[in-house]
């Protein structure tokens, strides 16, 4: 995963974002193995879902959660529940199975 360090993305508050499988990390920010395997999840998921789908459906679930959960709709989406249960698993991509978020919905 290629990582690029920059003071504009992520926003402030934020240590990092994946998008499109490129890691995009805050200046100053130092790495966790848990981070990085938080986000290799995330790619495993933009993959199976060819990255447009991941985008439109992270999307779709967090306004549907947003009215449920309000500002904690973040961490009930599926794709953050999987990553976010299974990041300190450092084995946990060699044993995924595809598609493994549904099991989050």
């Amino acid at each position: 995963m290629k990582t690029i360090y920059n003071n504009i993305i992520p926003f402030k508050g934020f240590a990092a974002i994946n998008l499109c499988g490129v890691l995009f990390v805050r200046k100053n920010v130092i790495l966790s193995d848990r981070i990085i395997n938080h986000e290799e999840i995330h790619t495993s998921q933009m993959k199976e879902l060819w990255y447009i789908f991941f985008y439109v459906w992270y999307l779709l679930e967090w306004l549907i959660k947003l009215f449920k959960y309000g500002l904690g709709s973040y961490r009930n989406i599926s794709f953050e529940r999987e990553t976010y249960g299974n990041a300190m698993k450092m084995d946990y991509i060699q044993e995924r199975k595809k598609f493994s978020f549904l099991n989050y919905v």
